[in-house]
């Protein structure tokens, strides 16, 4: 699906990766559950260009719904998989402390699982190689990405900020449609291990210039950077009675 200029979205507002398409090739941000190997290179075809047009995956962090395709790719390729240092053992299928999902719905749930289990979720493989970045990395590949660090949701959990695209991939710092709930709108992520530094982190986009947020789960999200963390934080603030 398009979005913008240079910018397309495989999978839904579920789970999703992004492709940044230049005429130098493609840059996959996120790689989704393994069944997007199929999205992936059907939306290739419909673009007329081919996994050798891919140079590289960045991987926002290192959880398995964000790795899907990643090793079945490099190994088919040769391309490097990106991940920020502090995640490259999680992406190599390295132990993750416990997190909370919190608030559930049954509707939300079955969904997330339904589509995970659709999508082969139980057939993820973990990296075996990975390349690893740190916060202020300018990447070599299409659309020169920027890797800017995001602590909280995982401890090598990075924003991807893409100008030619006008846009920046967030992962899971936040979330536009909660899998556990099905409630839309920008919100905290579940299953973050530092709720508090996840929150603090989203003022590390202000002063980006991009139109578009791109959330691991839910819909790309038109808005100002800068007014991302406000956002998020007014979702947590207690309704008043009547409201």
């Amino acid at each position: 699906m398009k979005i913008g200029s240079h910018l397309y979205r495989i999978g839904n507002d579920i789970v999703a990766s992004y492709l940044v398409v230049t005429d130098e090739g493609i840059t996959v941000i996120d790689a989704g559950l393994p069944g997007h190997w199929r999205d992936l290179t059907r939306e290739l075809a419909v673009l007329g260009r081919a996994l050798g047009d891919v140079k590289g995956v960045v991987l926002t962090h290192g959880d398995s719904d964000h790795i899907g395709f990643a090793e079945r790719l490099r190994a088919a390729t040769g391309v490097p998989v990106f991940v920020h240092s502090a995640d490259a053992a999680r992406a190599k299928g390295g132990d993750k402390p416990p997190a909370s999902g919190g608030r559930m719905r049954l509707p939300g749930v079955v969904s997330f699982a339904a589509y995970a289990v659709r999508k082969g979720a139980w057939r993820t493989r973990h990296l075996t190689e990975v390349v690893p970045v740190e916060d202020g990395d300018v990447l070599d590949l299409p659309g020169s990405p920027r890797v800017i660090a995001l602590p909280g949701h995982s401890p090598g959990s990075i924003a991807v900020h893409v100008p030619i695209a006008d846009a920046v991939a967030v992962g899971d710092a936040l979330t536009t449609r909660h899998v556990l709930t099905g409630n839309v709108g920008p919100q905290p992520a579940p299953f973050t291990d530092e709720p508090d530094l996840a929150l603090n982190s989203l003022e590390r986009l202000a002063g980006l210039e991009a139109s578009w947020v791109l959330p691991g789960h839910g819909a790309p999200w038109r808005v100002d950077p800068g007014k991302v963390q406000a956002a998020v934080r007014a979702r947590l603030e207690p309704r008043r009675p009547g409201s």
